[in-house]
């Protein structure tokens, strides 16, 4: 598999000797993983006047293609030099899909959006972000949907993957609020996922919601 990072998105990058100030946003589907080292090595080292730098970067490989895969720690040891950037990092292992996913960013965030958030998620508050995908092979629990009412205030638009049947042990449980959300799709869930958002109890939608949901789920 060709990888466009490598063969285009770096050599370009490289060539750009006189930028100040770089954001950076792309995923490599296909690898390699990119950490701080690799950053450093294969682009700032190229770019001697730059002094502002945001990015986010989404790296897949797949599980039986990687000898060596490194764990959160390593991720955030490898942004050492990054003085100037609060460097966020989270890695997942999805034995389903056969993949390992790393997502790096800088923090604040500036995106509208956020792929991909796991229950590796870690936490912070996210002002600008209006859309969020939510995918894990481990079950979201209702602690988890709190948790991310809160770090996305302004959240409008939500989509949900997870096959996983919810256990919700903790019977205390908090009201969550979504103010701004106007649409919720619920189509790659187990049928726990449409409850959680639905029951009043759980979750307050005090807006008109774009529901996208496989209606026998409903017919329950």
């Amino acid at each position: 598999m060709i990888s466009i990072y490598n063969t285009f998105l770096a050599p370009l990058l490289r060539r750009m000797s006189n930028l100040e100030q770089l954001s950076l946003y792309f995923i490599s589907p296909h690898g390699p993983i990119i950490d701080g080292d690799h950053l450093e090595k294969n682009i700032i080292n190229y770019m001697p006047k730059l002094n502002k730098f945001g990015f986010s970067v989404h790296s897949n490989v797949l599980l039986n293609k990687q000898i060596y895969l490194p764990s959160n720690d390593d991720i955030q040891k490898s942004f050492r030099k990054f003085q100037k950037n609060h460097v966020i990092s989270n890695v997942g292992y999805f034995s389903q899909e056969n993949q390992y996913h790393c997502h790096v960013y800088s923090y604040p965030y500036t995106l509208t959006y956020y792929d991909n958030i796991t229950n590796n998620f870690s936490s912070g508050l996210f002002k600008c972000v209006r859309a969020i995908s939510l995918f894990d092979e481990r079950p979201f629990e209702h602690d988890f949907f709190f948790q991310i009412a809160q770090c996305f205030p302004y959240l409008e638009k939500l989509n949900l993957h997870n096959r996983q049947l919810q256990k919700n042990e903790n019977q205390q449980l908090s009201l969550i609020k979504f103010p701004h959300l106007v649409e919720l799709d619920l189509v790659r869930v187990h049928e726990s996922y449409v409850e959680q958002f639905l029951d009043y109890r759980k979750t307050s939608l005090p807006n008109y919601v774009y529901l996208y949901v496989d209606y026998r789920i409903l017919d329950q």
